[in-house]
């Protein structure tokens, strides 16, 4: 099932997308929030006729870095042996069809397409074995980050944290296994024209490796998201750019960069 999150009149709700032609997709709205159990209503409403929103609001965003070895290399940067996590803060959160903000303290900013993991559920400490208890589902993700400003702090608070450096969505789909979702094709495009190309099967560390690993150290909730790590490719954004992550299985997530006003 394919979880949207959206407005119309004023309205925030939770919808079930459906249909497969793109003019045709509808949402059938569900009762309450879709982490516990829930209803659809049968109310419909054209997927046209509102305006999508982040999925989910999470309360954190936990980001892996240098998870492809490639996109590793192509920086200059040593693969890690363990897990290498940082956040991105919630104010950092956007959806389909908002724009990226170009930040006035960068002069390079750059794409980054990756598999983002909903979690379903309060969990920490999490088996290897129980992982795929703890996932709602998977949406696309784009880790926008000011390279410049990473290279020169070290520290990516301001790097990889700014309003607007996380695009999430269209939807989340709840339909993916494990082992599905092991080994998707993840594409970027900017203005058409194809950036990053890459599979899911290529991460270093797997979905479970990431959420064992975060899990250890601190307590995730409904609507967190895990972002796993970007294929090689990645590369610049100017404003004007429309910039699209497209995750097989899961739909495209689009944005414009315009400058930050």
């Amino acid at each position: 099932m394919r979880i949207a999150r959206f407005s119309i009149d004023g309205n925030v709700a939770f919808g079930a997308v459906e249909g497969d032609k793109p003019d045709e997709l509808v949402l059938d709205i569900i009762k309450g929030i879709p982490f516990t159990d829930f209803e659809l209503s049968g109310t419909k409403v054209p997927l046209s006729k509102v305006r999508l929103l982040p999925p989910v609001l999470p309360n954190k965003v936990v980001a892996f870095g240098r998870n492809y070895a490639e996109h590793a290399r192509e920086l200059g940067n040593e693969v890690p042996d363990a897990p290498f996590a940082f956040f991105k803060p919630s104010t950092s959160v956007i959806g389909d069809g908002d724009a990226i903000q170009y930040p006035s303290f960068s002069a390079e900013v750059h794409h980054e397409a990756e598999l983002a993991v909903v979690i379903g559920r309060l969990c920490r400490e999490v088996p290897r074995e129980r992982v795929k208890d703890v996932i709602f589902g998977y949406t696309c993700a784009n880790d926008v980050t000011a390279r410049d400003v990473q290279k020169r702090e070290k520290q990516w608070a301001r790097a990889k944290g700014f309003d607007t450096s996380c695009p999430l969505g269209p939807w989340v789909e709840t339909g993916l296994d494990l082992e599905t979702a092991g080994d998707l094709t993840v594409q970027l495009t900017v203005n058409g024209a194809q950036r990053q190309l890459g599979r899911t099967s290529e991460m270093i560390h797997s979905i479970e490796d990431l959420i064992v690993n975060i899990t250890e150290a601190m307590t995730l909730l409904p609507g967190d998201v895990i972002l796993t790590g970007t294929p090689a490719g990645v590369g610049p954004l100017a404003v004007g750019d429309e910039v699209a992550v497209t995750i097989e299985g899961i739909g495209t997530l689009t944005n414009k960069v315009v400058k930050r006003g």
